[in-house]
């Protein structure tokens, strides 16, 4: 497995996206990411002499998606993972709206498979951080490319209105079942013990929805007061990526009766 780092930090992608190379020979592309020049010539580089089989995206945000048609024009290679997914978002990141233009050659269900000369990917359904979005398992060493579901610098984002805080906890849930040994994410450093990883992610986002109703149970308010309360010392260009995850729980909580919502405040369910 070789991974690269295309050329795109900002406070949302950390260092940047991170592309993996799966397999020698007849080798699998995973999340080629956005459609850089610069990146698109370091994985023809990386992958000289062999044959790129297979390209996967796990969701359709564009720091993740785009560079795909570009390699496959490049390759001949198939586009394979997720379903394509474009949606009108209001949301605070403007390299996370979606890619109008992906089109895949081939949709993976959960659990379906793509492979080569050893290797497999498996599918894993992981909705949450988008409805479409996907984890490859490569079943020969126990590894899970975890995309964005997963990430190993911070907790995802979770944005209404395809963002489910439901979905998110449920394929944390997923995970958790599973035996994976390593995550590789596509932004940040590897996770090597992911049970104790994922439970720790699991745990905050508990902790985040405890501190909605604390806050709510002083008062009805808005979500940029929870959030100035909630978030205290973070980098103030996070704080529209950090409501849209408030937004998240309060839709969680509101199907479950926790809460309601009147005008732009936000009060405890009677």
């Amino acid at each position: 497995m070789r991974r690269l780092l295309a050329p795109n930090p900002s406070p949302f992608t950390y260092t940047g996206t991170e592309t993996y190379i799966v397999g020698r020979g007849e080798v699998a592309v995973i999340d080629p990411g956005p459609a850089l020049d610069e990146h698109v010539a370091a994985i023809m580089a990386a992958t000289e002499g062999e044959r790129v089989t297979a390209i996967l995206c796990t969701h359709t945000h564009r720091d993740h998606s785009p560079a795909a048609r570009v390699l496959q024009a490049a390759t001949g290679a198939p586009i394979t993972g997720c379903a394509p997914l474009t949606l009108e978002d209001d949301g605070p990141r403007a390299d996370a709206a979606f890619d109008p233009d992906y089109r895949p050659d081939r949709i993976l269900d959960d659990g379906e498979t793509v492979s080569g000369p050893g290797w497999t990917l498996e599918a894993v359904a992981t909705p949450g951080h988008t409805s479409n979005h996907l984890c490859f398992a490569l079943r020969e060493t126990k590894a899970l490319f975890s995309g964005d579901h997963v990430m190993g610098w911070s907790t995802t984002v979770v944005s209404p209105p395809d963002g489910d805080m439901a979905a998110y906890m449920q394929s944390l849930d997923k995970c958790l079942a599973r035996n994976d040994r390593i995550y590789y994410p596509a932004h940040g450093d590897p996770v090597t013990e992911p049970q104790r990883f994922v439970r720790a992610i699991a745990t905050h986002r508990r902790q985040r929805e405890r501190q909605i109703l604390d806050l709510l149970e002083q008062e009805a308010q808005p979500i940029p007061a929870m959030v100035a309360a909630m978030y205290r010392g973070i980098d103030p260009r996070l704080h529209g990526a950090a409501g849209r995850s408030v937004l998240a729980h309060l839709i969680d909580l509101e199907t479950r009766d926790r809460v309601w919502r009147d005008g732009e405040n936000w009060a405890i369910a009677a």
